[in-house]
Order: structure tokens, then sequence, then C-alpha cells
């Protein structure tokens, strides 16, 4: 089975990750959530493993399906791929009001909630 590969932080998950991967899911195909193993700063405050607990739940119903895939990989420089290697690269462009969204600003908020 062939899945369409996200990687990402995901610090934290929010509705712009959820659209960008609904745009595969509404074409009928699997999603495969890889979340980057980063060191916990400012910018990632949460651990691989609460990130993907997070997705866990958020996209239980996806997963319990067989549609979406969670899983973990090390922290990533670049992507490569050499010619006829079977698969594509997609890019997903935002609307207005999901390209707004902020996971910066969603962390600055959880900061201050926590104070």
């Amino acid at each position: 089975m062939k899945y369409s590969l996200f990687i990402g932080r995901w610090q934290p998950w929010h509705e712009g990750h959820r659209w960008l991967i609904d745009q595969r899911l509404k074409e009928g195909k699997n999603v495969c959530v890889a979340v980057r193993e980063m060191s916990i700063n400012q910018s990632n405050p949460f651990s691989a493993e609460e990130i993907v607990d997070n997705l866990k739940e958020e996209l239980k119903d996806l997963i319990k399906s067989g549609v979406v895939k969670v899983i973990t990989i090390p922290d990533i420089e670049s992507v490569n791929y050499g010619r006829g290697v079977g698969y594509g690269i997609i890019e997903h462009v935002p609307p207005k009001d999901i390209e707004m969204i902020s996971a910066t600003e969603i962390r600055r908020n959880l900061e201050n909630q926590n104070k």
C-alpha cells in the first residue's frame, strides 16, 4: 500500500496541518505523517513522543481505518531523490485563512497560559 508522506515538526498540530493532509485524503490517498525527532527548545516545546501521542489522538479514526500512519524519523537536513524513483513531489498551497495559522503564535499562547 502506498502513502503520501508529510514530514514535519508539528509543534503543535493545528488546523493548517490538518488542511494539508486532507488534500491527499480527499483524493483517496493514504497519508503517512512523519514526526521529526527534534531537541526540545522554545521552537520545539514538545518531544517527538508527545507529538506522536497527540497525533494518534487527533487522527485516531483515520489511523484505525488504515488511511493514516504516524511515524517518527530522525531530524533531517534535506529530502533527496534520484530519477525514476516512482513517486512525485507535490506542493500544496493553502488558502489565505489557512496560510495565516502560525504554530509560533500557538506556542506563544500555550506558553502564556502555562504562566
